[in-house]
């Protein structure tokens, strides 16, 4: 008699990046909470930045399988390869105007794992965004990171327009921009049918709030972080195949 597949060996597992920790309990509670990755900002103009040896400190909290990630606007190759031998094991993420030879020279051509994010033009400008030739030209990204463009570099918190994607995308891809556990869902199902598999990716989304109601970047909310893996796991469960 044939066994029925169990319905989870269907379900694509989408992994969750948590960026711009900068706190000891906060790194432990986005584990606790399932994250795959925490990522630590190595960009010095951003609010939520913290020092190579404070993110050397905060990823030695992290167990087995949980990835450190390194994010960097623009660094030199030498900045770049003193941050890894500090952080052995970390993926590295490039988000400012990094061309591919200076990707491949960083990460000792292809050697290290890297994610090259893209930054996706907010509103109906989405789709002159030529995304399949993006990935092209980063063949050993091990992922392309969407996030919307916004002045300066990051994406300030903001979502652009999902379904204005190419349909069919050759690479694995990582969403971020704007995501909540409010919208993440929606997301998941918008670009998991257009790529290789997915990633997703949250930041502001997470933060705790101020008594004006903004988020205190850098400053995490257990609470937030649960719901918002608990959501991903949800629209996992909607996907099939």
């Amino acid at each position: 008699m044939k066994t029925a597949t169990p319905k989870y060996l269907h379900t694509p597992r989408t992994r969750i990046k948590i960026c711009g920790l900068t706190r000891e309990h906060d790194v432990d509670a986005a584990v606790a909470a399932g994250a795959d990755a925490i990522g630590f900002v190595l960009y010095p103009k951003s609010p939520r930045a913290v020092s190579l040896q404070r993110a050397a400190e905060l990823a030695r909290r992290l167990p087995p399988f949980v990835t450190p990630v390194l994010l960097f606007v623009n660094a030199s190759t030498s900045d770049i390869a003193s941050a890894y031998a500090q952080i052995a094991g970390a993926t590295l993420q490039f988000h400012g105007d990094e061309t591919p030879q200076h990707c491949d020279q960083a990460t000792a051509h292809g050697n290290r794992a890297y994610v090259r994010a893209a930054r996706i033009p907010l509103g109906p400008d989405a789709v002159q965004f030529e995304l399949v030739k993006y990935a092209q030209l980063f063949p050993n990204a091990q992922a392309i990171l969407l996030d919307a463009h916004v002045d300066g570099y990051g994406g300030g918190g903001k979502a652009f327009n999902w379904s204005l994607l190419p349909p069919n995308v050759d690479a694995h891809l990582v969403l971020s921009g704007g995501l909540t556990s409010a919208n993440v869902g929606d997301g998941i199902t918008a670009v998991r049918p257009r790529c290789k598999s997915l990633s997703v990716d949250v930041s502001s989304g997470v933060e705790a709030l101020d008594a004006n109601g903004q988020p205190v970047k850098g400053i995490k909310d257990p609470e937030k972080m649960l719901q918002f893996v608990a959501a991903v796991r949800a629209a996992e469960q909607q996907l099939q195949f």
